[in-house]
């Protein structure tokens, strides 16, 4: 019986075992006769008992922000402004470069996600199977050199190879990021590293709509042997490149190969996400987990929010250029004007991660930008065209709309556990989100230009949905607390020894409760 619960330990409980003189902590829990005991687990190498008491778990947290966050938020920021290069392009010239007619522009828009969601479940099993770090630096490495390939096409069917490749290696990057939030951080500081680094978003918006606009103006004023949107693509792609390989240098699989941590420390880092009952990691495909994956109906009110909350989204990281120059201001301007959307994004994201954790309510504090975004977009269409600074601040106001997906994202890390379970999960939510990205920029159809009220219509009626969408998962998960506190309260009931270490899944371990 022994063997069969220690068959069933995540790959971290065997990096102990072989850690700790062969003695696997499963043993040596279940053999302790009291809590003294049972602490030899985690002790030292010089045997000294390891303790994580408050002053340890805030020091080593210390630790794990200053050394893995700061990468985190860069290589999200990067994420976001290699989507928004084309939105820059597309007012610097590239349509007529490389030949762009018709409704083109839309599908070089939507092909990203073509290959986002041709690649969403691969990339996530390897996530699962291969060294989450190292998968994870390959992947941005290679997305900034594919980049760089787009100031190389000549035509629209180059222009389209490249964005889908472009698409499949970005793929790895949202669910390798929320497994890294799960792995590093208690339940309660997570909804706060997410929203900080999907936050970075915004600080891309703000750079890179800064870094467009002096390419731009420099080369209207001194001349560029290369189109300014060439140059756009070429530094975006170098400087991606760059920080994937400080990504692979700096930031390590797991605690336990973590160089920045001393071997104690790396013991107390794994210690002190026990209370998350999810382990750090598990590399072994488990087909029950899959199916309790598919049937569960919480996961499906996930990929629905995915999918219709990022039709908006889609629509507008490819045409808020565009759209901003429907606002009455010139293509130059638009570059420079769509900065403070980016504020908006990164203040709002960053208080409804900082509120969520503080009130235990991610959810309904998530909800909160979406009513914002909804008001700022049926302001766009009710305010007079001649109200141009009206429609611009209206506009900034839609860019608090992420709050509701990363709530949900952060509840992937939190509330989802069992590791096949959790990275299918993470995969079909990312697959929502790829078919919303794909259908966005065809809302925005030529013939509504310049003030596409049919898309912004469309996108007032998906914000609504999402809403709905968000209140039943709250009660849900409400819902099914309740049930696990009933259940825990029965006499027979007993916990498992060292059951944070297993890999179970939320549904199967009685003492799981769901953050909302």
């Amino acid at each position: 019986m022994a063997d069969e619960k220690l068959s069933s330990y995540s790959d971290v409980g065997q990096t102990l075992v072989d850690d700790n003189n062969g003695a696997p902590p499963a043993q040596v829990l279940k053999h302790a006769n009291d809590a003294d005991e049972a602490m030899k687990a985690f002790e030292g190498h010089d045997g000294e008992l390891l303790v994580l008491d408050e002053t340890t778990n805030r020091r080593l947290l210390r630790k794990i922000d200053l050394n893995i966050l700061p990468l985190l938020c860069v290589v999200y920021g990067l994420n976001y402004l290699d989507k928004t290069t084309l939105s820059y392009a597309s007012v610097m010239g590239i349509k007529e470069d490389i030949g762009l007619v018709n409704d083109d522009y839309q599908w070089l828009g939507s092909m990203f996600y073509f290959g986002y969601l041709a690649w969403e479940y691969p990339t996530t099993r390897l996530l699962q199977r291969l060294p989450l770090a190292k998968y994870s630096s390959f992947c941005i490495i290679m997305w900034g050199l594919v980049l760089c390939c787009m100031a190389a096409v000549k035509n629209y069917s180059g222009a389209i190879a490249v964005r889908f490749f472009l698409g499949v290696f970005e793929a790895a990057v949202t669910p390798g990021f929320a497994l890294f939030s799960s792995q590093w951080y208690t339940k309660r500081e997570q909804g706060t590293r997410i929203g900080i680094w999907f936050s970075f978003n915004g600080f891309a918006q703000i750079f890179g709509g800064l870094v467009a606009y002096g390419i731009a103006r420099g080369a209207a004023l001194h001349g560029a042997s290369v189109a300014p949107w060439k140059i756009i693509f070429l530094v975006t792609g170098l400087l991606t490149s760059t920080i994937g390989c400080l990504f692979l240098f700096f930031v390590p699989d797991n605690q336990l190969n973590a160089r920045w941590l001393s071997k104690d420390d790396r013991r107390l880092a794994v210690e002190r996400v026990r209370i998350n009952q999810q382990g750090i990691g598990n590399k072994h495909f488990k087909a029950y987990q899959l199916k309790e994956a598919l049937l569960d109906p919480l996961t499906w009110a996930f990929v629905f929010f995915a999918l219709t909350g990022d039709i908006p989204n889609g629509g507008l990281t490819n045409f808020f250029s565009q759209l901003i120059v429907s606002f009455g201001y010139s293509a130059d301007q638009s570059l420079l004007y769509g900065t403070p959307g980016g504020a908006v994004e990164v203040v709002s994201l960053i208080v409804c991660g900082y509120l969520g954790d503080r009130f235990g309510n991610r959810i309904l504090i998530g909800t909160s930008g979406l009513l914002i975004a909804m008001l700022g977009m049926i302001l766009i269409i009710a305010l007079p065209l001649s109200n141009n600074g009206g429609r611009l601040g209206a506009y900034y106001l839609t860019q608090a709309s992420p709050t509701g997906f990363v709530a949900l994202l952060s509840l992937i890390s939190s509330n989802v556990a069992g590791y096949t379970k959790k990275t299918t999960v993470a995969a079909l939510y990312l697959i929502g989100y790829c078919v919303g990205n794909i259908i966005g920029p065809q809302t925005f159809r030529p013939k509504d230009a310049p003030r596409y009220v049919p898309a912004e219509i469309t996108i007032i009626c998906c914000w609504a949905a999402c809403v709905a969408d968000l209140l039943f998962i709250w009660w849900y998960y409400q819902h099914q607390n309740k049930k696990k506190a009933a259940f825990r309260a029965q006499p027979h009931y007993r916990k498992l020894d060292n059951q944070e270490w297993l890999d179970l899944t939320d549904k199967e371990n009685p003492e799981f409760i769901y953050t909302l």
